[in-house]
């Protein structure tokens, strides 16, 4: 993808911190993340289980809870700083000006409520609407995500409706107060394959059409090639690689971003074994120092026993690495 970066983002992340304080010691799940987003920009958050994305979501959002929380670092939305912000303050700018889909719909619906009255719910939390408002506005927004028969499906209950269909109701819950920024945690991985490219065309237009930034958070870089604009590699609460889509997946220069890709089934010769990247991912219990990835890692020596700080490269690309690849 092409489109021009905005000059100035909508949402912007810096020094992000969230750590979970538990018996055996400090879970450090997100340690110094930074990113921004500009509207109607897509940024795609990868990584394997356990690095770290979904509770960078979570801690935009306000929804981290005891014994875990966010410590250090700042999350500004168009300018105004979320974290620190008093809770009644914050419930009125999530929903409204940042939302969240989950990767599960039924934890967005109510299963004893049917999709009409939890669309008025979520209207309503916000503005003084008319019930003939609510149900315009309602049946106009399940319509924008492709829903056939709208009306239909305001009368509802969840479990009446298909897993796809079910998501769309919760992305259309999220779209109802055209927020500045949406951040998706991997909402279409329970899908099948043709109805997650049906909802990853949709996001992409809605983000193209209504100008709201998507954090798009997945594990699944077959999905970001063909949505994201821009893409941070993930890795033990680290950026370890960011910058353009197309730059990172044509000439990733992490050796874990590279790890990842080759992972990819698709991306193997036929007949051929399929590469992945040996170990798993550390305990984030008291890390030691130096990079995470060392243990995993081909191009390691003893420089990685410190800590690469992040290099950028003056063209929108950084990295954390003390032997990145070579630039394509």
């Amino acid at each position: 993808m092409s489109a021009p970066v905005p000059k100035s983002p909508v949402l912007e992340v810096r020094g992000l911190k969230t750590h979970f304080f538990t018996r055996g010691g400090v879970v450090k799940a997100v340690d110094g993340v930074d990113f921004s987003v500009a509207r109607g920009r897509v940024l795609g958050l990868v990584g394997e289980s356990g690095s770290g994305k979904t509770v960078t979501g979570l801690s935009l959002i306000g929804l981290i809870d005891p014994p875990g929380r966010v410590v250090e670092g700042s999350v500004r939305l168009g300018g105004q700083e979320l974290i620190g912000l008093a809770p009644d303050a914050l419930r009125r700018v999530r929903g409204r000006r940042i939302a969240m889909i989950f990767q599960d719909p039924m934890m967005t619906l109510n299963p004893v409520l049917k999709v009409g009255t939890q669309l008025s719910m979520a209207l309503r939390a916000h503005e003084a609407v008319s019930a003939d408002a609510v149900r315009r506005r309602s049946t106009a927004a399940l319509g924008r995500v492709g829903l056939p028969s709208p009306e239909a499906c305001l009368d509802a209950y969840p479990h009446q409706l298909s897993g796809g269909m079910r998501q769309r109701v919760a992305i259309a819950i999220a779209m109802l107060h055209r927020p500045d920024v949406i951040v998706a945690d991997e909402p279409t991985t329970a899908l099948d394959v043709s109805i997650q490219g049906q909802i990853l065309h949709e996001m992409q237009s809605l983000a193209a059409e209504t100008g709201v930034a998507l954090v798009w958070i997945t594990h699944d870089l077959a999905v970001v090639s063909s949505l994201a604009h821009d893409i941070a590699v993930m890795y033990a609460g680290r950026i370890v690689e960011y910058g353009a889509a197309d730059e990172v997946l044509s000439a990733p220069r992490h050796p874990y971003t590279r790890g990842l890709l080759e992972s990819v089934p698709g991306e193997a010769a036929p007949g051929s074994e399929l590469l992945q990247i040996p170990g798993s991912i550390p305990a984030l219990v008291d890390l030691p120092p130096g990079c995470a990835f060392r243990a995993r890692c081909r191009r390691a020596d003893g420089s990685c026993e410190t800590m690469p700080e992040i290099v950028a490269d003056g063209a929108g690309r950084t990295l954390r690495c003390h032997h990145p690849l070579e630039a394509a």
